[in-house]
């Protein structure tokens, strides 16, 4: 299967996903609006979040993958096994013993990570009950991580991918729950949300282990030990908390700082789920597919090849994410107020939440980068230098968001975690250029110019149909005002869709011929080199 019809499906997953974790936001939008559960809730959501994307996708993921490849590689399925046994002990039993002073330490730990909330007494409670209950979604999450790495590995993406419909189907179902119930008492409300939130980690863990299960790949139980493995994979994921983790490092720092503004958190959540889906669709799932193409190919000795898949993989992100970042920059207001505003969501929870789109926008293509260019230092081991990019951007983010919170408020924070992540993903880009691995053509930089016209120009076109559009997208009923959306998005997709293809920027007939046949040119080594996603 070729690394083309690989991000397909990861893509295709996630914007499934992303679809449906929009359904959910504005069914907590309608049903919790941006009070004091919603403000709750965030928190106790973003905390297992947090902790599976720095340990569990973020760390362990970019330890494991490229360990795990190289045993498979050079020692055969055997060793593998064994070596996925003795990391699952490690992991699982790590896991637990970091649940059980979670449970134990909650008061502090949300202290942490909102210390406003201790204004609030009764908001500050609702959040420990609430994290308490959430937390083991992070035990679920993380052995969910492990086993879609093997998978990935095996360039198996399907079930990894699908898996976070699950969640967004369960939260769908309880929050549907609440409002049928006419549910409005705050600890019955916190507790139903928070243990949906649970019962997801648990349905979504099993789904994936049938995907292990249907490949053939039995992991051995085994009791904990420190292993040569287990060794080497804490030292390649102790850099990697930071390294694979930069934009939930900086998402805490935000919030840390918003919670001593009331609904802030709530708002920049809402924003960011927007940013997110773009995000979500092309970075997430260009990293993950590169991570597994990318080990095998420097294992092998293809270093041209490696190259021209970074090359590729720029090219290919930036063709999907430089339009999308230019219409959430320019029609902020217009799709959260389509997708949101209804129910406890009011006209200036749009105003707000609109604000923090558009200043989460600007620093899209660098988020999306910074996934295209982590894998190859990931590939080689190197968890160290992008450590220290991440370290320095940190940072930048921690002191911007002080300085531009007094003045700006919540969008001071969402700016300053665009420009962190720009200094990011440049440090990283410099780095790997400076190694010899990523050294972009000129074919490949006149392409990217050229797109960022297309985007310029698409940019213009929806500024200027949003007006005679308006009385679409302000009318009160619901399918109208989503007719609405779609028509001014779809325009904007093709104006740039045709320029793009005029200019040469890129070539989208081709591409769509190419995803549809779903193969590529040479030897099994080469289907992955991919010398440009958009042109042959």
């Amino acid at each position: 299967m070729s690394m083309l019809r690989n991000f397909a499906t990861v893509g295709g997953a996630t914007l499934a996903s992303r679809l449906m974790g929009f359904a959910r936001d504005a069914m907590l939008a309608a049903v919790v609006g941006t009070g004091p559960v919603a403000d709750a809730f965030v928190v106790a959501f973003r905390l297992p979040n947090l902790f599976r994307r720095l340990f569990a996708e973020g760390a362990f993921n970019s330890a494991f993958v490229p360990l795990f490849g190289r045993t498979l590689e050079e020692e055969g399925e055997e060793a593998a096994r064994r070596v996925a046994g003795e990391i699952a002990a490690a992991l699982f039993w790590t896991l637990m013993a970091l649940t059980a002073l979670a449970q134990l330490f909650m008061p502090v730990v949300v202290w942490a990570l909102a210390p406003g909330f201790l204004a609030d007494p009764g908001k500050f409670d609702l959040t420990v009950l609430m994290s308490r209950v959430a937390f083991p979604y992070l035990l679920f999450m993380s052995m969910l991580a492990f086993a879609a790495g093997i998978l990935n590995t095996y360039h198996r993406f399907a079930a990894a991918a699908f898996a976070p419909v699950v969640l967004n189907v369960v939260m769908c179902a309880v929050l549907a729950a609440i409002a049928l119930a006419g549910v409005s008492e705050e600890r019955i409300l916190a507790l139903s949300l928070s243990g949906g939130v649970a019962v997801a980690g648990i349905v979504q863990l099993v789904f994936v282990l049938a995907g292990l299960k249907r490949l053939g790949f039995h992991v051995p139980v085994m009791r904990p030990r420190l292993t040569p493995a287990v060794r080497r994979l804490a030292v390649l994921g102790v850099p990697g908390v930071i390294a694979g983790g930069i934009t939930q490092i900086n998402i805490v720092v935000g919030q840390v700082i918003a919670s001593g503004e009331a609904s802030a958190n709530a708002l920049l959540y809402y924003a960011d789920r927007l940013y997110q889906l773009p995000l979500g669709v092309i970075g997430i799932a260009v990293g993950v597919v590169l991570l597994p193409s990318l080990t095998r190919q420097l294992r092998s000795g293809q270093g041209a090849v490696f190259r021209q898949t970074l090359n590729g993989a720029m090219e290919f992100s930036l063709a999907l994410t430089l339009p999308a970042s230019v219409a959430l920059v320019l029609i902020p207001e217009e799709i959260v107020s389509v997708l949101f505003q209804r129910g406890a969501f009011d006209r200036a929870a749009v105003e707000g939440t609109a604000l923090a789109l558009a200043a989460f926008a600007w620093g899209l293509p660098a988020f999306v980068l910074h996934k295209v260019f982590a894998p190859g230092f990931f590939a080689r081991e190197d968890m160290r230098t992008p450590m220290w990019c991440a370290g320095i951007s940190a940072v930048i983010n921690l002191v911007l968001s002080l300085l531009l919170f007094p003045e700006f408020r919540h969008t001071g924070i969402a700016a300053a975690t665009s420009i962190s992540g720009w200094v990011n993903t440049v440090l990283l880009g410099l780095a790997l250029w400076r190694s010899g691995y990523f050294v972009p053509d000129r074919l490949v930089l006149r392409k990217v110019a050229l797109l960022f016209v297309a985007s310029l120009l698409m940019g213009a076109a929806v500024e200027l149909l949003s007006g005679p559009l308006a009385p679409l997208l302000t009318s009160g009923h619901l399918s109208i005002r989503l007719a609405g959306l779609m028509l001014l998005t779809g325009s904007g997709m093709a104006v740039f869709a045709l320029f793009a293809q005029l200019t040469g920027g890129a070539d989208l007939i081709a591409f769509a011929r190419r995803l549809r046949k779903g193969r590529e040119k040479g030897e099994d080594g080469k289907r992955d080199a991919m010398p440009g996603f958009m042109s042959d």
